[in-house]
């Protein structure tokens, strides 16, 4: 698994090295004490574990009690590879299979085979997010998607179980027309934000923050017995 540490408020941290078959990927799992969800983020275009996006979220998701897993779609190799050609980050089928895998990792590990997860995907990693949510029913609670791209997910959106929440920004013209079309398809418990004067990557002034709350309270809301939550406040 890796490094190990403690905090003050007893938050668990591992470097995580992720055995799939013939590749392995790296990731950060942190659990919080008593915590009861796992989310797991899944980064989009040429992004990584690393995300200042993505990093900011799931600190917001820790306050809250839930558990985090930042972790690299692609292996080094492999994002050597896209940064030239681009099409790893595009191929929605392999980044949902990379992501169904791990989550059968997350599942076996003694630590986490008990918490109820979620996936936070954002760009294509909101449509390898629903594809996956999708192959394992009520496997996953709960999914958001940030400025993400839910149209790529196709035919698997009216199998979608898990409550979906789309968080799109206000100025992100084409990408709200796309998650409109994609949030008709979905049949299960669903919501669709706009973010109020934010574009694509939420980089104006609170924005990224609204989305961090809201994400926290959706998980919250389908991860966590109502026990839980009203031990947190």
């Amino acid at each position: 698994m890796g490094n190990t540490t403690h905090d003050q408020q007893m938050r668990t941290t591992q470097d995580a090295i992720i055995s799939l078959g013939s590749v392995s990927l790296r990731g950060t799992l942190e659990l919080p004490a008593e915590s009861s969800g796992l989310v797991l983020f899944v980064h989009g275009s040429g992004s990584s574990r690393f995300s200042p996006r993505n990093q900011s979220v799931a600190r917001v998701m820790r306050e809250t009690g839930l558990g985090t897993l930042l972790f690299d779609l692609l292996t080094p190799e492999e994002e050597a590879i896209d940064l030239q050609t681009r099409h790893l980050r595009f191929d929605i089928p392999l980044l949902a299979r990379r992501l169904v895998a791990v989550t059968g990792w997350i599942k076996s590990r003694p630590e986490t085979s008990r918490l109820r997860l979620g996936y936070f995907g954002a760009s294509t990693g909101g449509a390898a997010a629903l594809i996956a949510a999708a192959e394992l029913g009520d496997e996953i609670r709960a999914v958001v998607s940030r400025g993400g791209r839910p149209d790529l997910a196709g035919e698997a959106l009216p199998k979608v179980t898990a409550p979906t929440l789309l968080i799109i920004g206000e100025l992100d013209d084409v990408v709200i027309q796309l998650n409109e079309e994609a949030f008709d398809q979905l049949r299960c418990v669903k919501q669709l934000q706009i973010i109020p004067s934010a574009t694509h990557l939420f980089e104006e002034p609170g924005t990224l923050e609204e989305v961090a709350h809201l994400a926290a309270n959706w998980f919250q809301r389908f991860l966590c017995p109502p026990s839980f939550v009203k031990h947190q406040q």
